[in-house]
C-alpha cells in the first residue's frame, strides 16, 4: 500500500547508523586534509613546482564532479550503503597509491615530471570512486530526516569534516616517520580507512532507498533536472561559488605559511598543521554550535557565512605575520562552516524527497568542480602577487552576500516540508 506522509514524520537516523556515517566522513576528511598539508613539502622536496602541486588535485576533483551524480543516481536504485562502501574503497586505494608514488619520488626512482604524472593518475581514483561515499551519505541523511533536524544532521556531518580537518594536519607531522618519511601519513591514513570500512560494513544498516522506484513507481530525477529547478538552483550556485573560494583559501595556505615564516618546507609542517587546525576548529564551532545548538536556518547561514569569509580574507591582506594569519584563517573558516550546511541543507529542503539523490549528487559535484580550477588560479595569483588571491576572494564574498539579500528563492524555508512516498506492505 502506498501512502504519502509529510517529511516531518520521518523517524530520523538510528544512533548506530549516524555513527557509521560520521566515522566515514571523519576518516576521509582526516586523510584528505592530512594529504593537503604535506603536499607543499612533498613538492619542494621532490622538485615539483607549487603550480603543479596545486594542479595534482584538479584531475581528481574533475572526476569527483563527473562521478558524484552517477553514484547518487545508482544509490537511488540500489540503496545508499553499497556506495558508501565503494567510496571508502576508493579512498583506501588512492592513499596507498599516493604513498607509493611519494616513496618513488623521494628515492629519485624517476624524474619529477614522471612522479607528477603518476601522482595525478593515482589521485584521480579517489575522485572517481571516493565521490560515491559523500553523495550516498548525504542522501542517506535526507531519506531519514526533515526540516530543522535535517539541517542539524547535515551540519553534524559537516562537523565531522571540520574535525577531520583538525586531526589530519595535526596528525600528519607526527606520522612522517622513517623509513617512509613524507609518505608515512598516506600509508597510515589508508590503514585507518580500512578500519572504518570494516566498521561501516558491520554497523551501517542496509537501507532500502527508493524502494518504490525499484517496484516501478518512479526513478528519481536526473542531475540536469535538479539544476533546472528554480527552488534549488540558487543554493547550488551559491554553493559552487563558496566551495571554490574555500578551496582557494585552503590550497594556498601551506605556501603562505612557509613564506611568512621563512622556514624550510618540512620545518614549517607543524605551523601549517596548526593553521589548518585553527580553521577547522572554527568550522566545528560553526556547525556544531551555531547550527547544532542554536538552530540557525539556511538563509542566516548563507548571509553570515559570506560576511565572515569576506572579513577574514581582508585581514589576510591587511595584517602581516603568522599569528594574524591564524586568526584570519579561523574567521574565514567560521564563515565557510556556516555556509556549507546552509546551501547543502537549503537545497535539500527545497527539493522533494524524490529528488534527494539528485541533490546529493549535485552537491558532491559542486565539491569536486570547485577544486578543478580555483586552487590552480589562486596559487598562480599568489606567485604573481601574494595579496591578489585574497583580494579576489574578498570581492567574491561581497558578491555572494548581496546575492543572498536580493534572491527571493533563498528566503527562509523552515516550513518547507514537501512530501515523500513511503512503501508499506
Amino acid at each position: 500500500m502506498h501512502s504519502v506522509v509529510a517529511q516531518q514524520h520521518k523517524p530520523g537516523l538510528s544512533r548506530v547508523a549516524f555513527v557509521s556515517l560520521f566515522a566515514t566522513t571523519l576518516a576521509t576528511a582526516i586523510g584528505n586534509t592530512g594529504l593537503i598539508s604535506v603536499m607543499p613539502a612533498v613538492g619542494r622536496e621532490i622538485g615539483i613546482s607549487d603550480f603543479l602541486i596545486a594542479s595534482i588535485f584538479s584531475l581528481s576533483a574533475l572526476m569527483w564532479a563527473i562521478s558524484s551524480p552517477y553514484w547518487a543516481k545508482r544509490s537511488d536504485r540500489s540503496g545508499r550503503k553499497p556506495y558508501i562502501l565503494v567510496g571508502l574503497c576508493g579512498f583506501i586505494v588512492s592513499m596507498l597509491g599516493c604513498g607509493l608514488v611519494v616513496l618513488a619520488g623521494l628515492a629519485q626512482l624517476a624524474a619529477p615530471v614522471v612522479i607528477f604524472l603518476a601522482f595525478l593518475i593515482v589521485r584521480s581514483t579517489y575522485g572517481m570512486f571516493g565521490s560515491a561515499a559523500g553523495a550516498a551519505a548525504q542522501a542517506y541523511v535526507a531519506d531519514h530526516s526533515a526540516g530543522g533536524r535535517r539541517v542539524r544532521e547535515i551540519a553534524a556531518l559537516g562537523g565531522a569534516l571540520s574535525l577531520g580537518t583538525i586531526l589530519g594536519p595535526a596528525l600528519a607531522p607526527f606520522l612522517i616517520l622513517p623509513p617512509a618519511g613524507l609518505a608515512g601519513p598516506m600509508f597510515l591514513f589508508a590503514l585507518g580507512g580500512i578500519a572504518i570500512l570494516l566498521l561501516a560494513m558491520a554497523a551501517l544498516p542496509r537501507d532500502r532507498a527508493m524502494a518504490c522506484a525499484q517496484r516501478g513507481d518512479g526513478t528519481g530525477i536526473s542531475g540536469r533536472e535538479i539544476w533546472r529547478d528554480p527552488r534549488v538552483r540558487p543554493f547550488l550556485i551559491y554553493g559552487f561559488a563558496m566551495s571554490s573560494a574555500q578551496a582557494a583559501n585552503t590550497y594556498t595556505l601551506g605556501f603562505l605559511v612557509i613564506d611568512r615564516l621563512g622556514l624550510p618546507p618540512i620545518q614549517a609542517q607543524g605551523a601549517i598543521g596548526m593553521a589548518m587546525a585553527a580553521g577547522a576548529i572554527a568550522g566545528l564551532v560553526a556547525q556544531w554550535g551555531f547550527v547544532g545548538l542554536a538552530g540557525m536556518m539556511p538563509r542566516a547561514l548563507l548571509r553570515w557565512g559570506s560576511v565572515l569569509a569576506l572579513i577574514g580574507n581582508g585581514l589576510i591582506v591587511a595584517l602581516p605575520g603568522y599569528m594574524s594569519l591564524l586568526g584570519a584563517f579561523a574567521l574565514i573558516n567560521l564563515g565557510y562552516g556556516l555556509a556549507r550546511p546552509g546551501y547543502t541543507a537549503g537545497a535539500s529542503l527545497a527539493a522533494s524527497d524524490r529528488a534527494q539523490g539528485a541533490v546529493a549528487g549535485a552537491v558532491g559535484s559542486i565539491a569536486g568542480a570547485a577544486i578543478v580550477v580555483s586552487p590552480v588560479v589562486a596559487v598562480t595569483l599568489y606567485e604573481l602577487s601574494a595579496p591578489s588571491p585574497f583580494i579576489v576572494l574578498g570581492g567574491l564574498m561581497a558578491a555572494l552576500s548581496g546575492y543572498v539579500w536580493i534572491n527571493p528563492a533563498l528566503a527562509e524555508n523552515r516550513s518547507r516540508t514537501g512530501a515523500i512516498v513511503s512503501c508499506e506492505r
